[in-house]
């Protein structure tokens, strides 16, 4: 007997294992092709649009002056002043002592204070006369209560309301809380400003005079909040560059209140929208980007 005949599979092998690498060959070029279609370019930092509210705020600039100024004298004239007991600067209560006066009689009276407060000024000197129509002994500034009379632009009087609450920075006695107090009538014609007076809520001793500005809050508004970096004013309007898939989208927007570096965007985008953290002239509609989410202290 013949023996069986070999099998002629493994003479084909070689020619079906080139036939398949010829197939993973024509594949590749299609796989390359996906790939260079995915968009590559510049990366670019990015964030996402967040909510937030913004303050609406009037600032007013003036000088601190005393709410409430008592001036204290004798109830009679013809007194010598004899002894004093208190000074300018001093912080003093009702009925205290003041200064001891000699009457033209013989025996002494005495001068106390209407009001607790501050002694802004004294006059008293030992041997003076004094007297009920005289130079002013003393001058106390009520409870030690001070206001700051400001000045704020016309376009801003409307928007201010007795009440309202501001944050005042005097020079040399830092920042203190206020309350509108009063809003004047009437305009400095020249100028064109109004004056509103701020209560003052401090237990640091302030100086008359001293110089001060008030951020006065008028209002509140909540919505769409990106750094102020992220827009773009132009002659085609205020935009915002975003990003969607990996390009780069132009959005006109609406702005609105700004503060810590962050604006409010009333209108053109939505809150969780991936926004170029940088916007600038060099991107452009449509452009191919990499975007890289910034940090949260970055924003």
């Amino acid at each position: 007997m013949h023996p069986f005949p070999a099998p002629r599979l493994s003479r084909k092998l070689p020619t079906l294992l080139a036939a398949g690498l010829l197939c993973v060959a024509a594949m590749s070029p299609s796989l390359a092709d996906d790939a260079d279609s995915a968009p590559k370019g510049a990366a670019v930092t990015v964030l996402k649009a967040t909510k937030a509210c913004f303050d609406a705020i009037v600032e007013a600039s003036g000088i601190v002056i005393p709410r409430e100024e008592t001036a204290v004298r004798p109830d009679r004239p013809g007194l010598k002043v004899a002894e004093i007991m208190a000074d300018a600067g001093d912080t003093v209560t009702a009925g205290q002592t003041l200064a001891r006066l000699t009457l033209p009689e013989g025996g002494t009276a005495v001068v106390q204070a209407p009001v607790a407060g501050l002694i802004a000024s004294s006059s008293a000197v030992i041997g003076a006369v004094a007297s009920g129509k005289g130079e002013t002994l003393f001058s106390i500034i009520a409870r030690n209560e001070f206001d700051l009379v400001g000045l704020v632009p016309v376009r801003d009087i409307g928007k201010l309301k007795v009440d309202q609450a501001a944050r005042i920075k005097i020079v040399g006695a830092g920042e203190v809380d206020g309350r509108v107090r009063r809003i004047g009538s009437t305009v400095e014609p020249n100028v064109q400003l109004g004056q509103v007076t701020i209560s003052l809520t401090t237990n640091e001793r302030l100086l008359v005079n001293s110089s001060g500005r008030a951020l006065i809050k008028t209002g509140q508004s909540c919505g769409v909040s990106v750094p102020l970096t992220a827009v773009l004013y132009g002659t085609a309007g205020t935009v915002v560059q975003v990003v969607r898939r990996a390009r780069i989208e132009t959005k006109r927007v609406e702005v609105g209140l700004m503060s810590g570096g962050e604006i409010e965007i009333r209108d053109g985008l939505a809150e969780g929208d991936i926004v170029v953290a940088r916007a600038g002239a060099l991107l452009r509609e449509g452009d191919p980007v990499r975007p890289v989410m910034a940090s949260a202290d970055a924003k």
